[in-house]
């Protein structure tokens, strides 16, 4: 019998063609190679309850007990319970375990019957138990199995099971949040597309409002020149009122340290004054350079004066200058809220144009819609028309008929009064033979009244005429005796 090659994919591990693994695991238990488990070896109780909950089904979980497996195993029940796992993992039935390949030229099929089974069971176990950690699996375990041996086989088997059903939870939870991240990454592919659309719809400027466009666009430009420009000017204007108001700054230092000086040199002066006693012309010539040195003074002064009146009047400038910017930027800020207004205004239109252009169609549809009602109203009103005719020939066809049967219905009336006054008439002689019946009733009942009386009458003079006669014999007989005794 030639094995069929059983292939499983289980968190990854991939087990294809275990044949050669067989005939390795053969040989090795051929030569007595014996190996360690890597796998813990559960209690009878537990491999029992997992194996009823998890394997079995139906009324093969409740006839499952402790007994099939210790102290002797019972080798129909394994087999069946291996058979229920290949089923559990291969989705193989055990119904095709009892089926012989039909490439196999068999001449005694009958004689077969009780192989074919186990060794089906056998080569499809000897190519799962490697996966759980069991090498050395032969058929002694199916024909007779051992309670330590099958202990450890089921205990492998289970903790493979266990194995396989933490793999396939970790892998449906994986497959969730794949699906939910799809379902995520297409919600977004979605929405970027629904952008993307309306960016190129906000982006695309409809044919009519291009003309307009262009000339905004060209306003906007030349408005952001001029903004430039003023604006370039009015930080010029700033550059050079920061630099007069720094050198205002410094002159009015200079000014300061001067008067300082001239303070200081004028409490000098009072002091030498007081200390020396100076020729009239060195004081005359001292004194007209103190009055040069005044009119440079104040002639500076009067300069950084008209400076500082320059300087205000170009802050006033550019004062007004910014003004004029933010006037302008109002103005530009009016200009794209009406922008704004005009475009949703176009697209109202628009909007409008297009409810417009249906509801022409919405009319096209209705009238063409009304002239079908009209053609089919006409139509109507023709075949009403003919029927109406035709309803009323069948009127007169009915009133003739109905005409017909009130002739025959008052007939039967005239008939029906005859016959009720002949049931009248029959009714009447009918009482009337009853109330003779009655009479004669009371007539019987009163003679045979009568007759009963006459009857009792009779019966008690019967009666007393018997006694009479009974007594006569019984005196006549008494006589004879006394007749008798006497002769």
């Amino acid at each position: 019998m030639r094995s069929v090659p059983l292939a499983v994919v289980v968190s990854g591990t991939d087990v294809r063609g275990a044949e050669s693994l067989n005939w390795w695991v053969l040989a090795a238990a051929g030569r007595g190679v014996t190996m360690e488990n890597t796998f813990p070896v559960y209690k009878v109780d537990a491999i029992v309850q997992f194996f009823r909950t998890d394997v079995l089904t139906g009324q093969e979980a409740k006839h499952f007990a402790k007994s099939d497996i210790t102290p002797n195993p019972k080798p129909e029940v394994i087999q069946r319970l291996y058979m229920r796992i290949l089923q559990l993992l291969y989705g193989f039935r055990p119904e095709c375990h009892y089926l012989a390949p039909l490439s196999e030229n068999i001449q005694c099929p009958m004689l077969y019957e009780c192989a074919i089974p186990v060794m089906s069971v056998y080569l499809s176990m000897c190519q799962f138990l490697p996966m759980c950690h069991v090498y050395d699996f032969s058929l002694n375990d199916l024909l007779n199995p051992k309670p330590k041996r099958t202990i450890t086989i089921l205990s492998g088997i289970q903790n493979f099971l266990h194995f396989r059903k933490q793999r396939l939870e970790i892998i449906a939870g994986h497959q969730q949040s794949f699906r939910a991240e799809m379902d995520k990454l297409q919600a977004y592919t979605r929405g970027i597309k629904e952008a993307e659309k309306k960016i190129e719809k906000l982006m695309i400027i409809p044919p009519e409002q291009q003309a307009e466009a262009k000339e905004l666009a060209a306003a906007l430009k030349e408005v952001n020149s001029a903004t430039m420009q003023e604006s370039q000017e009015v930080s010029a204007i700033n550059e050079q009122v920061a630099e007069c108001k720094t050198e205002i700054a410094e002159r009015s230092q200079k000014l300061s340290q001067r008067k300082l000086e001239v303070a200081t040199q004028k409490d000098e002066i009072a002091k030498l004054k007081s200390q020396i006693v100076e020729s009239p012309e060195e004081v005359k010539n001292e004194m007209e350079k103190m009055k040069e040195n005044i009119k440079n003074i104040k002639n500076s002064k009067e300069l950084a004066d008209e400076m500082l009146v320059d300087l205000q009047i170009k802050v006033q400038c550019a004062s007004q200058g910014e003004a004029d910017i933010q006037v302008i930027l109002k103005q530009l800020h009016d200009l794209q809220t009406s922008m704004c207004k005009t475009n949703q205004q176009k697209e109202e239109v628009q909007s409008l144009a297009a409810l417009s252009e249906t509801l022409q169609k919405e009319l096209k549809g209705l009238s063409n819609e009304e002239g079908q009602l009209k053609r089919a109203l006409a139509m109507k009103l023709d075949k009403e028309s003919k029927q109406q005719i035709r309803r009323q020939k069948k009127k007169e066809l009915k009133d003739q008929h109905v005409q017909n049967i009130i002739g025959q219905y008052d007939k039967i009336h005239e008939k029906r009064e005859e016959i009720v006054d002949r049931i009248k008439h029959i009714t009447s002689e009918t009482r009337q033979f009853k109330e003779k019946m009655q009479k004669l009733r009371d007539t019987c009942n009163q003679n045979s009244e009568k007759a009963q009386a006459i009857y009792d009458r009779l019966l008690t003079t019967l009666e007393q005429y018997h006694k009479r006669i009974e007594n006569i014999v019984m005196e006549g007989t008494a006589d004879m005796m006394k007749m008798k005794t006497v002769f």
